[in-house]
């Protein structure tokens, strides 16, 4: 069986050679993505005689994860381990993670921060980012994930096979368990150590949190259209109907209408109807799009 580990790196000269170094001699094969850097990062897996993926220009995270899908399919690995290239993760833990998938009681293991005492050692506002984003992102996956952000995963044959990111961005996290759900595949959470000791992390937390939402929101509206924008186009008409009476009423009794009830009552339904139009439009074109796949 042939288990490789995928490490998405920017920048990283710093700690890039250690991390090859122990998973070497762990006897794992690894692949390193080189996501544009302009130190010594890629120079270093080649060296180090890691496969090296090279991309000639900072292309974002997912990139480098939808190049690791590609070049695991093309090596034909039985199973990829998503691994942070900072200095957060522990070798340890790939074990941990690879067990669900070696049991075969998981098609993708997610190596969480919330599941035992790590929790305790993420910094405060790390904490309240992730977990928000965690809640938005269970609503588009249908599953009770703790830890949807953690960049530490095991993907079988089948997920390799079944999934394919396209977002650039740091939601790539999130499409990977919206896709993964739509796909029925099995996906367990196994507890994992990290260390925010030092200046780890390259990604800014405001940009990091935006990217995420935005991408979460744009994969939900994809997979659930008439949720999305139905359920908010008919809140928006029944205000607008509201609105409507109220204008009737006023009308009726004084012979005026009054400018702001109305143009309250003008704006929700057109913008009520507009959602309602959007969630028809969306969910026919996605079907369309399924049934010819």
């Amino acid at each position: 069986m042939k288990i490789a580990i995928g490490l998405p790196a920017f920048n990283e000269e710093k700690n890039i050679g250690k991390i090859i170094a122990k998973l070497l001699e762990k006897s794992y094969s690894v692949i390193v993505c080189n996501d544009g850097s302009s130190d010594s990062t890629g120079l270093i897996a080649e060296k180090m005689g890691a496969v090296t993926i090279n991309h000639k220009r900072n292309l974002g995270y997912g990139a480098s994860i939808q190049s690791l899908f590609n070049k695991a399919k093309e090596e034909n690995v039985d199973i990829l381990v998503t691994f942070d290239s900072d200095g957060q993760h522990s070798i340890d833990d790939i074990e941990k993670v690879l067990k669900p998938i070696l049991d075969d009681s998981a098609d993708l293991v997610i190596g969480s921060r919330f599941l035992d005492k790590t929790i305790e050692k993420i910094p405060k506002y790390r904490k309240i980012g992730i977990k928000a984003i965690t809640k938005l992102s269970s609503v588009g996956s249908n599953q009770n994930i703790q830890d949807s952000q953690s960049g530490f995963r095991g993907y079988n044959k089948t997920s390799l096979e079944k999934i394919s990111p396209s977002d650039n961005g740091m939601g790539v996290s999130t499409e990977i368990l919206i896709k993964a759900n739509h796909s029925k595949l099995r996906i367990k959470e196994v507890p994992i150590n990290i260390s925010y000791e030092g200046n780890t992390s390259t990604h800014n937390p405001a940009s990091h949190g935006a990217s995420v939402i935005l991408s979460t929101m744009k994969f939900i509206s994809l997979e659930h259209p008439l949720k999305f924008y139905g359920i908010p186009g008919i809140i928006l008409l029944t205000i607008g109907l509201f609105f409507i009476v109220w204008t009737l009423q006023e009308f009726s009794l004084s012979r005026k209408i009054i400018t702001n009830i109305a143009l309250i009552a003008i704006g929700t339904s057109v913008l009520g109807m507009v959602f309602m139009m959007t969630s028809i439009i969306l969910y026919s074109m996605v079907s369309l799009v399924r049934e010819r796949n």
